[in-house]
């Protein structure tokens, strides 16, 4: 009797159809009414209102044409990039924005990285940072006004929450301020982990190898042009960054060793970060990966070269 069914081709099909739909019901579409097919990170939010307009603006000008916003799990990409991206992080992504191809770095682990002051001066010239960037400047945006009702008609259509005052305040701002905005909060939900300490020698202290070496102190200079100055200035007195010539490191006056100096161009810094007691607020990045040690050493080296040249005027 079992085998009639396979003499009845029309039947059989039928038969088949119904047993293949159930087995896709089953294994994949009830699975994902379930939560657990929706995780949230613990400290994921909805986009605010100029949060989300800085995430038009993204799409809008094809920004993910060159940059992705997720990090492999590939020792290589979390080495240069940071944490492997977690489902959870996207869960308020309409669309995501994921991208396939790297023109630009990858922008998931970006949020928080610098400060506002450096996204603003970087999107309105990346060849002041990057002079072999073919970023396209977008300071035109700047001083072209946001729209509120447009914002709120977004912002109801996602079913993100908002207040009066939110969507109001949006009329003082521009698109730069909004595209920053939205820069600033990319992988913001993923709790960062503490960077190594940099290892130097088995010594607690170390002296800089090339203290004094006119050679170092001239590549050293150099490696400042390319690096540092576009945060802390063309002679170092501070801009984005602080000043790099005066007796202060991390907010608190009183010098610290060579080693602290290298320890923190290779860490750079994170919020809460504690060197020699003093806390740091973040916004520098780490240079371990671009500059090998003793071009960091040659930059400490050059750093202290203008300390003792701005101490004798």
């Amino acid at each position: 009797m079992t085998g009639g069914i396979y003499k009845k081709p029309v039947l059989f099909a039928i038969v088949a159809t119904v047993v293949i739909l159930i087995g896709t019901m089953v294994t994949m579409f009830i699975p994902m009414l379930t939560s657990q097919m929706h995780p949230r990170l613990e400290d994921l939010k909805p986009f605010t209102a100029i949060q989300l307009a800085g995430r038009d603006i993204y799409q809008r000008e094809g920004c993910n044409n060159c940059h992705t916003q997720t990090v492999r799990p590939l020792k290589t990409e979390v080495m240069r990039y940071g944490e492997y991206s977690k489902a959870g992080e996207f869960a308020y992504d309409r669309p995501f924005l994921w991208g396939s191809k790297r023109t630009g770095p990858d922008l998931a682990r970006v949020g928080g990285k610098y400060p506002d002051a450096w996204h603003y001066r970087h999107f309105e010239n990346p060849q002041a940072f990057f002079a072999e960037s073919n970023m396209p400047a977008y300071g035109w945006l700047k001083g072209k006004k946001l729209s509120p009702s447009d914002m709120e008609s977004h912002m109801k259509a996602i079913g993100f929450t908002y207040s009066v005052e939110e969507i109001s305040a949006l009329s003082e701002k521009d698109e730069l301020d909004a595209l920053v905005s939205y820069v600033q909060i990319i992988g913001a939900s993923v709790k960062k982990k503490p960077a190594p300490a940099a290892v130097i020698e088995e010594k607690e202290h170390v002296t800089n190898p090339f203290a004094g070496d006119l050679k170092a102190i001239e590549s050293g200079e150099k490696l400042y042009a390319a690096n540092c100055a576009f945060c802390h200035g063309p002679n170092a007195k501070g801009d984005i960054g602080p000043d790099l010539t005066d007796d202060e490191f991390l907010y608190v006056k009183g010098d610290v060793s060579d080693d602290d100096y290298f320890e923190i161009i290779n860490n750079g810094t994170a919020p809460g970060m504690v060197e020699e007691g003093r806390t740091a607020k973040g916004g520098m990045p780490s240079f371990k990966d671009s500059l090998d040690r003793n071009e960091r050493w040659s930059l400490v080296a050059y750093i202290r070269a203008i300390q003792v040249k701005g101490a004798q005027k």
